[in-house]
Formats: C-alpha cells, sequence, structure tokens
C-alpha cells in the first residue's frame, strides 16, 4: 500500500510539468495515473485474499478442536443414546458366583456366550440407564404437596423423551406404582385422582423401562420423614441380600429364607409405638422374560417356597415388601393396572367395542402391562364397559392394588439382575440404591 501511494505522488509532478507544452501529452501522462490506481487495487486484492486464507485457517483450526461429549440437562430432555455415541452402555454392578460356580469366572466357553448375547445385553444395560437419570431427576423434585398425578405424568414423560419412545420397540414397560401407607402395590392414580403426596406418607416408587422387549424392573421408597428410615433400610438390606443369595443352580427357598432372616431383624417405632418389621409373605419378586414381566418363576421372600432352581441366562426382579402389618396383602381399592394375558390365544367378541379396544391394547402394549391413563392419553374414552368384557374373556388382567391392614405402613426395594454365564450382573444397580 505505501509504495502505491509514492507512485501517484511522482506521477502527479510530471502532469504539472507537461500541462503547458500540450494537451494531449497530459492526456497520455494521466493514463500513468490508470496505472497506478491499477497498482494500488491490486495490493488491495491480495490483501483481501490474505484475511480470507486467514480465516479459513481459524475455521479449520476451530473444526479441528474436539466436540465435548453431550451432558444430561436438568430437567432430562437428551435421550441417553445421544449421549452415548458409541451406542455401548454402562455395565451394571458385578458380582462373582460363588462355591460350585467359580470355575465360570475364567471359562473361556461361557466368555464366548456372553459375546454372542452382547445385543441383548446392550438393549438392557440401555434401559437401565434410562431408570438411573429418571429416578435421579424425580427423587429431586419430590416434595410433600404434589399431586399424585403430575408426579407420574412428569415420570412417564421424562421416560418417553430419555428412552426415545418408539411403540413397542421402546418405552414404559408398566405403570408408574406409586403406592402409598398400607398400599403395598398395583396403585398409580386414574384420570381426575386428587391424591396427594404427605410428609408422613411412606411411598413406594416402582416403574419400568423396556427396549425390544427386555424390562428393566426396578423401585424405590420415598419417606421424608426419618421415623422411617429402618422401615426403609429392613427391605433395602433385605433386597441386598436376595441379590447377593441368587445364582445359577440356587433354589428358589433359600433365597426367600436368606431375605426374610435379614428382614425380621429390623424393628421400627412409628409414633412412640415399635413394631416388629415383617415380610410380607404373599409378595414374591420373579423371573422377567422378553414382553413378559412375570415369566413363571417366583422368588419367594419368607422361608418355605418351592425347591424350584435359578438357571444361567434368566432375569430376575428380586424385590421385597417390609411391613408393620400382618405382613399379608389383599386386593382392595379402585384397580387401575391391566395387562393382557400372555397366553390369550384367540376368543370370539361379541361387543365391537371391546373388539376396537382390544386392537388399540395390541397395538400399544401387546402384552406389556398399561393403565387406565395410558388408554385416556391414546383418545380411548366410555371404555369401561368394553375392557370388563376383556376381563371376563380371559383376554385382559386386572391387578388391582394390594394392600396391609389399613393404618399399617410397607416399603420396597427392588433391582434386575441378569444370570449371565460367568457373572452375576445387577442391571439396575446404581449410585442412590
Amino acid at each position: 500500500m505505501a509504495t502505491g501511494i509514492v507512485n501517484n505522488e511522482a506521477h502527479l509532478g510530471e502532469n504539472e510539468e507537461l500541462e503547458t507544452s500540450n494537451g494531449i501529452e497530459k492526456l497520455e501522462i494521466s493514463n500513468g495515473d490508470d496505472d497506478a490506481s491499477e497498482n494500488s487495487s491490486s495490493v488491495q486484492n491480495d490483501a483481501d485474499e490474505g484475511t480470507e486464507v486467514a480465516k479459513k485457517k481459524k475455521k479449520k483450526n476451530k473444526s479441528k478442536k474436539k466436540k465435548e461429549p453431550l451432558k444430561q440437562t436438568d430437567p432430562p430432555s437428551i435421550p441417553v443414546i445421544e449421549l452415548f455415541p458409541t451406542r455401548e452402555f454402562p455395565e451394571g454392578e458385578i458380582q462373582q458366583y460363588k462355591d460350585d460356580n467359580l470355575w465360570r469366572t475364567t471359562s473361556e466357553e461361557k466368555r464366548e456366550l456372553e459375546r454372542l448375547e452382547k445385543p441383548k445385553y446392550n438393549a438392557i444395560r440401555q434401559a437401565a440407564e434410562v431408570h438411573r437419570q429418571v429416578r435421579k431427576y424425580i427423587r429431586s423434585i419430590l416434595k410433600p404437596g404434589m399431586l399424585m398425578t403430575d408426579l407420574c405424568e412428569t415420570l412417564e414423560n421424562t421416560v418417553r423423551k430419555l428412552i426415545s419412545e418408539n411403540g413397542l420397540q421402546a418405552g414404559i414397560a408398566f405403570p408408574t406404582g406409586c403406592s402409598l401407607n398400607w398400599v403395598a402395590a398395583h396403585w398409580t392414580p386414574n384420570s381426575g385422582d386428587k391424591t396427594v403426596l404427605q410428609y408422613d406418607d411412606v411411598m413406594k416408587l416402582d416403574f419400568g423401562t423396556h427396549i425390544d422387549g427386555y424390562i428393566v424392573d426396578c423401585a424405590f421408597t420415598v419417606a421424608f420423614n426419618p421415623m422411617y428410615d429402618p422401615l426403609l433400610e429392613a427391605s433395602r438390606e433385605a433386597t441386598n441380600t436376595g441379590i447377593k443369595e441368587a445364582g445359577i443352580d440356587v433354589r428358589l427357598c433359600d433365597v426367600g429364607a436368606a431375605i426374610q432372616e435379614v428382614m425380621e431383624s429390623y424393628e421400627v417405632e412409628i409414633n412412640g409405638k415399635v413394631f416388629q418389621v415383617k415380610s410380607i409373605r404373599n409378595l414374591n419378586g420373579h423371573s422377567i422374560g422378553p414382553y413378559q414381566i412375570h415369566a413363571g418363576k417366583s422368588v419367594p421372600i419368607v422361608k418355605g417356597g418351592e425347591q424350584t432352581k435359578m438357571e444361567e441366562g434368566e432375569f430376575f426382579a428380586i424385590e421385597t415388601f417390609a411391613s408393620t402389618g400382618k405382613g399379608y396383602v389383599r386386593e382392595d381399592l379402585e384397580c387401575s393396572h391391566y395387562m393382557k394375558n400372555f397366553d390369550a390365544g384367540h376368543v370370539p367378541l361379541r361387543l365391537p367395542r371391546a373388539k376396537q379396544l382390544l386392537a388399540t391394547i395390541n397395538k400399544n402394549f401387546s402384552t406389556l402391562a398399561f393403565c387406565r391413563r395410558y388408554l385416556d392419553r391414546l383418545g380411548e374414552a366410555k371404555y369401561l364397559m368394553a375392557l370388563k368384557n376383556l376381563c371376563d374373556a380371559g383376554i385382559v388382567q386386572p391387578y388391582p392394588p394390594l394392600c396391609d391392614i389399613k393404618g399399617s405402613y410397607v416399603s420396597q426395594f427392588e433391582h434386575t439382575i441378569l444370570l449371565r454365564p460367568t457373572c452375576k450382573e445387577v442391571i439396575s444397580r446404581g449410585d442412590d440404591y
């Protein structure tokens, strides 16, 4: 740029001298002026090109910087699959087999079996990661005064987002159980229910997630009043004992006996009265199959159960219920949970409305459990008669709330475990429990 300015000054000097001699020469020299301006504009262009190159280099440097891994938002909104770009989801807690099964840990044959099952393991681990993130969020917002319907809908909508709900391929495995106090299981609010969570309530929060029908069934208990802590501790420790005792070729009755021993070593003082904690003898853990929450085997939580053995490759929900009541539940209150029978064949139906409702159930839930709120959400209305018809025909099974005696308190903890060929994996284990 500086050289361009000096040339201009030189040419201007020549102009002044030749102005007197003749006009033609003046014109010729003024062309020299054009050369100078061309010169300066070419220098300007060079400079512009230089800045463009510099900008491109900056862009390249920016793109070279590694992208930071995505972090979950608060409240959670990013699907879990986006947080794990490799599509490899975290393994649960690993517990080694003992005694006669020690050899499995190092068996090359068993390791090969596990390699073949990797896609299945990864699917259920994804469902477990969703469960962990959702329960962490729900625990952070739980407080007395919440409407139970709002609590359930917040939880379920968060599951739908994080699991990238997709028909029967991924979604909610069963309705959110939020049973209070003496109600042990299978209660969720129906539409219009105005129940509010209180400071002195003991709430069992039991919800499930699934990927391709591989179900994570996991539950915990919430009590704001520390008076109930020993009751919660009893079921938490009993569940951990059941997990520890479970294994390939272990008899179900032995797991139940170990659970009861731990459970009944606890007592709890509630409002000045001491209660011996009891295992609810007619509630059990259970085996889990694809799209089948109760797959046939029951894991008792008291001694004297069946002699059936656990087998390699099976999934189990190990759950325990601690009660200050009779330690026995019965069906009571309005029903909210329903599930199509896994073995229901073709049954001729006469009511057109029942046929229509069954088509909705088959499309949206298949053999996974559902509740009335889910039907309302799908736009179904005036379906109670049709639903009763499906229950009477044996196609759909109602699951009413299970209650101990009024005035008692029940706590529950539950985990899903997988009896892998080489070890036992507590799939739903988290930092919380």
